[in-house]
C-alpha cells in the first residue's frame, strides 16, 4: 500500500469519528455541497487545509453528490524552502495542486506593517476569489476548524464588542455567484494534530515573512491569547468549547439589548410596553 493510501485509510478508519464523520456532518447540516458544484479547495500548506483536501478527495470518490474540485495553492511570497515543502507534502498526500503567485507579503509589509495579519487576510481573499472566477468555480473551500470558530466568537465579544461568529458558508459580497464554505467546521484542532502525528506528517505552521523575521510575535497575538483563555476555562468546565459553539445557535432575542441587521439597528426599547 502506498503512503498516501495509508493516510487516506487513517481518515476513514482510525479517525472516522473525529474527522471523517464530522466533515460529512458539516456538509449535510449546512448544505455546503450540491450536485454540479465546482469547488476551489484552498491549500495553504498547513495541516488543516491539506486534510480538508484529502477529505474532499474521499467524498468525491465515495459520496453521492457529483461535483468537481480544483486544489489550489496561492504563493503570497513564500521562501523556496516553504514552497518546496508544500510541493513535497502534496506529492506525499497525492493531492494534485495548482500553484499561482501573488505578492501579498511584500505589499502588506509596505502598506500596513502595524496590522499586517488583517490586511493579509483581506488581500488573500480577493486573490482567491479572482482565481476561483478564472477557474470557473462557484465555491471556495477554506480549512477553518471548530477551534477557529469558537476563538472568533470570543475575539468578537472581548475585542470587537459585538457578538458574531465565523459562518459555515456565506455569499461573496464583491464576487457575484461565488460562495465560501467551511466544511471543517465541526473538526477539532487537537484531532487534526493527532492525525498528522499518527501519519508522521510535518506541515507548515505559519510561513509568513513577518513571522520569520520576528516583525510579528505570534505569542503576543490576540488569537493566541484567546487559545490560552479557553484552555484555562476548560480546566473549570470540560464542556466550555461546546457551550461557546452552541451559544451562537441559541441566542434568545427576548433577552438581548439589541441587534443589527444590514443597516437596521434594533433596541429592546422599541417594543417595550412599559415605556409607551
Amino acid at each position: 500500500m502506498e503512503k498516501y493510501q495509508e493516510i487516506e485509510r487513517s481518515i476513514i478508519k482510525k479517525y472516522r469519528k473525529e474527522i471523517w464523520c464530522k466533515f460529512t456532518k458539516a456538509i449535510r447540516d449546512y448544505k455546503l455541497i450540491q450536485d454540479n458544484d465546482k469547488i476551489m479547495v484552498c491549500i495553504s500548506g498547513g495541516k488543516d487545509s491539506f486534510i480538508m483536501a484529502k477529505c474532499f478527495q474521499e467524498i468525491m470518490r465515495h459520496g453521492k453528490i457529483r461535483f468537481d474540485c480544483n486544489f489550489v495553492v496561492m504563493n503570497p511570497g513564500y521562501t523556496d524552502k516553504h514552497l518546496n515543502q508544500i510541493k513535497d507534502l502534496a506529492h506525499t498526500l497525492n493531492v494534485p495542486i495548482e500553484i499561482f503567485n501573488s505578492d501579498i507579503f511584500e505589499s502588506v509589509e509596505v502598506m500596513n506593517a502595524k496590522s499586517p495579519c488583517y490586511m493579509c487576510a483581506r488581500m488573500r481573499r480577493g486573490h482567491l476569489y479572482n482565481k476561483a472566477k478564472e477557474l470557473g468555480c462557484n465555491k471556495i473551500a477554506l480549512g477553518h476548524h471548530f477551534d477557529d470558530v469558537i476563538e472568533t466568537n470570543l475575539l468578537s465579544m472581548l475585542y470587537g464588542a459585538e457578538i458574531k461568529t465565523m459562518m459555515p458558508k456565506l455569499h461573496s459580497e464583491n464576487f457575484e455567484g461565488l460562495e465560501l464554505i467551511r466544511p471543517m467546521y465541526y473538526i477539532k484542532e487537537e484531532d487534526i494534530k493527532s492525525w498528522a502525528k499518527y501519519n508522521n506528517l510535518e506541515f507548515i505552521n505559519c510561513a509568513c515573512k513577518m513571522t520569520d523575521t520576528n516583525i510579528i510575535d505570534e505569542d503576543k497575538s490576540k488569537r493566541r491569547e484567546i487559545k490560552r483563555l479557553i484552555n484555562d476555562l476548560r480546566k473549570i468546565n470540560p464542556y466550555i468549547e461546546y457551550n461557546i459553539f452552541k451559544s451562537m445557535e441559541n441566542i434568545n432575542l427576548t433577552q438581548i439589548l439589541g441587534y443589527k441587521k444590514d443597516e437596521y439597528k434594533y433596541s429592546f426599547l422599541d417594543d417595550y410596553e412599559g415605556d409607551k
